[in-house]
């Protein structure tokens, strides 16, 4: 029986709620949440209206402090589980821990071989750039099959784009360094994380919550792939520092072995780290946030005052413009990231109210990008370089606008936050619609130049 967007939203707020307690993991919620629809369920059939069967399966639950601390008792092995990564729960029911970590290093060498493989057969760069993507995302994407169980008709569904984008990057008969190369090789990854994210919301395409949940995933991916990657450069630097003195020279095995492996492979261990520890992640997220969040005010203040400084938009140097264009995706993924941080059910607060100055100082930079755009396409013409950054700075005008409008509106207590998690959620699938049509239309129109 199909549920009401409305019913919908209020299981998304519990769903928000339920994953701020410690003692309940990621699946531990599914299955509650499996547990509450059919509860929702039956109450309806007796003749319920939305509300109250929601009311009523939720009493059935039990109070959530209580389910919590049941979890606690029953899984109490979690914690030193937990201490040693190793999460509960996951991959095949019943399976022991050891066989996820089994499973994760063999992709995670799988990964590190594609990538070796990729740099011993093929010789030219570009070429190389276009398929190192394609090479290392089979992995990762299996990762999420094997721990969402998925089934074959869902894992076809997704083998077909990633095929259709194989072909297009390798078949195009791009001019070498040309820019729709370029454009080519910098979109092919958004369609494939979003490909990522298919796999992750275990075919669950149209779920608000699981969505996300992908988008918390991603910003506690970065995280926790970014620990791994420090600490691996002290490890490796310590120990060819000690190499070096004892006369052995670290660099080629560093170079061909090394970096080949450990770059693709640490991607997938990072993933199976998110997994084992999302309660570690979700206590250090909010403090990331409100930590970054003014920063980054700052930095959008000061690039505002560089423009104005810079003068006449059709002299703003090339470069400034595709480095302001990366700041505001990173200014993106940190918004999307505060939201996904934060509790639903909370009320409006001062770190809303600093989100949306964020938001209302991103939309500064991106109307005076625009403006900048547009003048050097009316004094130089169109490109492919051009239009793709036009593309980009117009999705991102549409989703900080209505960003503002829907945060403007919970902080004066006329919508809920789940609208604005909703407007996150639903608007991703554009980027990668857009970042798709880049790689697909832009270089036949433009003659593959």
């Amino acid at each position: 029986m199909e549920l009401h967007a409305e019913l919908e939203a209020q299981i998304d707020r519990w769903r928000g709620y339920v994953q701020r307690h410690q003692a309940i993991s990621a699946a531990d919620v599914d299955e509650l949440e499996d547990h509450l629809r059919e509860q929702i369920a039956d109450r309806r059939a007796t003749g319920l209206d939305d509300e109250e069967a929601f009311l009523v399966a939720i009493k059935r639950l039990g109070n959530l402090d209580a389910v919590s601390r049941e979890f606690a008792r029953e899984h109490s092995d979690r914690l030193w589980k937990q201490l040693v990564l190793v999460p509960e729960g996951s991959g095949d029911a019943g399976a022991p821990p050891w066989r996820e970590l089994a499973v994760v290093l063999t992709l995670a060498v799988g990964a590190g071989v594609a990538a070796k493989a990729g740099l011993a057969w093929l010789d030219d760069g570009a070429v190389l750039a276009r398929n190192l993507g394609l090479l290392v995302f089979p992995f990762l994407a299996a990762y999420f099959v094997w721990k969402r169980r998925l089934t074959a008709r869902v894992a076809a569904t997704l083998l077909v784009p990633f095929a259709a984008l194989a072909v297009v990057l390798n078949a195009y008969p791009f001019a070498s360094g040309g820019s729709t190369e370029v454009l080519a090789t910098l979109h092919a990854p958004v369609v494939l994380w979003l490909l990522a994210g298919a796999a992750y919301v275990g075919g669950r395409w149209r779920s608000d919550s699981r969505r996300m949940d992908f988008v918390r995933f991603t910003g506690e991916l970065a995280i926790y792939y970014t620990l791994l990657a420090l600490g691996g450069a002290v490890l490796v630097g310590l120990t060819f520092a000690a190499l070096q003195i004892a006369g052995t020279d670290l660099r080629p095995i560093l170079q061909d072995w090394i970096l080949p492996f450990a770059i693709p492979g640490a991607l997938v261990v990072a993933a199976w780290l998110v997994e084992a520890k999302q309660n570690v992640v979700e206590n250090i997220a909010p403090v990331l946030t409100r930590v970054f969040t003014p920063l980054t005010i700052a930095m959008l203040l000061a690039l505002l005052a560089v423009f104005t400084a810079a003068g006449g938009l059709v002299d703003v140097d090339r470069d400034l413009l595709i480095l302001m264009d990366a700041i505001l995706v990173l200014v993106l993924g940190l918004l999307l990231y505060s939201i996904s941080a934060r509790d639903p059910l909370a009320a409006p607060g001062p770190s809303d109210a600093l989100q949306l100055l964020l938001v209302v100082a991103a939309l500064a930079v991106d109307a005076v990008m625009l403006t900048a755009m547009l003048t050097r396409i009316a004094e130089f013409g169109f490109s492919p370089n051009k239009i793709a950054a036009l593309g980009l700075n117009l999705l991102l005008l549409v989703h900080l606008v209505r960003t503002a409008w829907l945060t403007v509106g919970f902080l004066r207590g006329r919508r809920p936050f789940t609208a604005l998690e909703r407007w996150q959620t639903r608007y991703l699938p554009v980027y990668g619609a857009w970042a798709a049509f880049v790689v697909v239309v832009f270089p036949p129109v433009f003659g593959f130049a």
